[in-house]
């Protein structure tokens, strides 16, 4: 499906009172729009707005994005690389684009803009709104900042808030693309050797131990010194993202999942999830290093009517865009409204 673009054309006030002149957010659907079917997918950190591109047999018949049956929408998050607007836009201030000068941003921005979106396209309620990682981060904001939005919330691989872990995560692939002497230049190249070590630290923790030893393990020869498999794989990792993203963006997102606490002007975290009222289901994965299943289970124990499932799996974090069979069984159910 071809990517689709809206543009406002007004003002948009950031949560820290500055503002964008303009916005563009650039969008997928999938399926017919029926004015009760639709579904809002939030995508994780560097994806896009393609679903179906970047997690595997879910955006087919059958399944629990299935487009004969529903209206699948996904929007890229402001800040990204693809196509919304972020660091590489232009700046209709200066007419050159924002680079550095991209404002802070928050998951709450992002996902006020996604509501815009979802007013221009005509969708008041969502048969269920579907996040990972940092795309739960956007789920959980979107059901609170409009309740009756969401009639279900999947919430898999997230938390309420970011822990110091993962922020210590974020801050250390973001000193990384700092070290790179090219990032601050006015060049959408700058940084990009500092990113392409920032890559190879967030991938540990979006893997983690039990997936590198079950992947990158050197049975073929005993006697290797040199050249492991594993330091060939962080090096294809890095320069993989080089090639498809840029650093300002990939610095203002991390730096925006920092960002996310639902308790925020709410109350606090616990009295922010007890308002949400919408049937949600939670799933964790068993060997999540980045978001551990404590977190899971603390959603579970405060959002009122909740579920918890937990998926078995060696594929740490990314365990979500691997394990879409496991997946599938849990929320086809839950999503069709027959659990």
């Amino acid at each position: 499906m071809p990517v689709r673009y809206y543009k406002y054309d007004k003002p948009f006030v950031l949560e820290n009172g500055e503002r964008l002149p303009e916005l563009q957010i650039a969008y997928h659907t999938y399926g017919k729009f029926k004015g009760n079917n639709a579904i809002w997918v939030c995508h994780a950190l560097t994806a896009n707005s393609d679903v179906a591109d970047w997690w595997p047999r879910t955006v087919e018949q059958g399944r629990f994005l299935d487009p004969r049956r529903y209206y699948v929408v996904c929007a890229n998050v402001i800040g990204s690389h693809y196509g919304s607007t972020g660091p590489l836009s232009l700046n209709p201030a200066t007419g050159k684009p924002y680079y550095g000068s991209f404002p802070f941003i928050t998951v709450r921005d992002m996902v006020n803009a996604h509501l815009l979106l979802a007013d221009h396209l005509g969708v008041g309620s969502v048969r269920a709104v579907i996040g990972s990682s940092i795309g739960g981060f956007q789920a959980l904001e979107m059901a609170l900042a409009r309740p009756g939005f969401a009639e279900r919330l999947a919430l898999i691989a997230t938390a309420a808030r970011s822990q110091p872990w993962t922020i210590a995560f974020n801050e250390s692939q973001r000193m990384a693309i700092e070290a790179d002497g090219t990032f601050g230049a006015e060049d959408g190249e700058a940084g990009k050797r500092g990113m392409r070590v920032s890559r190879s630290v967030g991938l540990l923790s979006y893997r983690g131990s039990s997936a590198y030893n079950a992947t990158q393990q050197e049975n073929d020869n005993l006697y290797k010194v040199a050249g492991f498999r594993a330091t060939t794989y962080q090096q294809y990792q890095g320069d993989k993202l080089c090639r498809r993203f840029d650093a300002y963006s990939y610095y203002r997102l991390t730096q925006a999942f920092d960002s996310h606490n639902v308790g925020r002007y709410r109350g606090g975290v616990e009295s922010a999830l007890s308002t949400i009222r919408c049937p949600a289901m939670i799933v964790g994965i068993s060997s999540d290093m980045l978001f551990p299943v404590s977190e899971q289970v603390f959603l579970y124990r405060h959002i009122p009517n909740s579920r918890l499932r937990l998926i078995d799996s060696p594929f740490g974090h990314d365990g979500f865009l691997v394990e879409y069979d496991k997946l599938n069984a849990i929320l086809k159910p839950f999503v069709n409204g027959s659990i």
